[in-house]
């Protein structure tokens, strides 16, 4: 099981305490925020919005998603929200990702903030919880410190990345959506994770999320496995990974889609009605075989990706289409 996917009754590393400050599990000061940084005006405006968290240099996948927006009608926007490098070691591969995702609304998540930073005390910027073992939370650190000396080579990347704001505030079909990577108070936050949001006082929490940020939706990704909760002042919809297989014996990834009309027949794995807009994940079939030979060039055997990733890429994690979908916690 992949670290990101054992997250039950854990709880974000953020203290100073002996043990949480090792790279890789610490949440560093100024990846947090406050709630009401969403209570802004929007800044994306469309008939249909895509929400992409977790693409992990999957240019496969950044096909697929833009195949689905050129096929929808009316103004469509494509916000990719964090993590959208991780695999592409390869400076081809990372130069043309960052390229595409330029066009879109971008904002970082902790690996581009962590690409843009010279100061390894965060690792990865993962924030991974205590359950995860060092070895896994080394491996993490170990990948992002391959993919910065990639994103060194090319010119006035980790500048940009580093710009990047860390959420977006979108208007779509009379909703407010807040788009995060983590959760309403951090950028790497666990907080919109399935087990999270299933967890006693989670609710109460929500709710006053909600209420300070002035959004009926947060949009968010960082946990790598998707969910969709329901609440009284609005909703949480997590994608998990654009770039990598969510459920059991599956090789596609997810995408959130938010939009006045529902999606076209056979996309949405499931959905819910949040006011007057429909909002869905939709299944996003790549092209599998070519990202596993984008993945082991890149990561082969024995590399620390092919040891954390390989075995999800290959037969998805230990994850349920039931866990994910809509529900209003208890």
């Amino acid at each position: 099981m992949n670290a990101r996917e054992r997250t039950a009754d854990a709880h974000e590393r953020t203290g100073a305490a002996a043990g949480e400050a090792q790279p890789g599990r610490v949440c560093p000061l100024h990846y947090r925020y406050s709630p009401a940084i969403f209570n802004r005006p929007e800044e994306l405006s469309a008939d249909v919005l895509y929400v992409v968290g977790g693409l992990y240099g999957n240019r496969q996948a950044l096909d697929a998603v833009e195949r689905l927006a050129a096929a929808e009608r009316g103004a469509v926007r494509i916000a990719c929200n964090g993590d959208f490098h991780w695999f592409d070691a390869d400076p081809a591969v990372f130069a043309d990702v960052d390229r595409r995702v330029a066009a879109h609304a971008a904002s970082r998540g902790n690996v581009e903030t962590e690409l843009a930073s010279n100061d390894d005390a965060a690792g990865c910027g993962c924030a991974y919880p205590e359950e995860v073992g060092d070895a896994e939370v080394a491996r993490s650190n170990a990948i992002l410190a391959r993919l910065r000396a990639t994103a060194r080579l090319l010119e006035g990347a980790t500048d940009r990345l580093g710009a990047l704001p860390m959420t977006h505030v979108a208007a779509v079909a009379g909703v407010r959506v807040g788009i995060a990577h983590g959760d309403a108070e951090s950028l790497a936050g666990w907080a919109f994770a399935h087990d999270r949001l299933d967890a006693p006082g989670a609710t109460a929490r929500v709710l006053a999320w909600l209420a300070a940020a002035r959004v009926d939706l947060f949009a968010t990704s960082h946990t790598c496995l998707p969910a969709c909760r329901l609440f009284a002042g609005g909703a949480v919809i997590n994608n998990g990974a654009a770039g990598m297989p969510n459920f059991a014996g599956t090789r596609f990834g997810v995408v959130t889609r938010i939009a006045a009309s529902p999606a076209p027949a056979g996309l949405a794995l499931y959905g819910a009605r949040v006011r007057d807009a429909h909002v869905e994940a939709l299944r996003l079939d790549y092209d599998a075989d070519a990202f596993d030979r984008d993945f082991h060039a890149a990561w082969p055997e024995g590399s620390p990706a092919h040891l954390s990733y390989s075995a999800r890429i290959a037969h998805g994690p230990r994850y349920r289409l039931d866990q994910a979908r809509p529900r209003s916690p208890a």
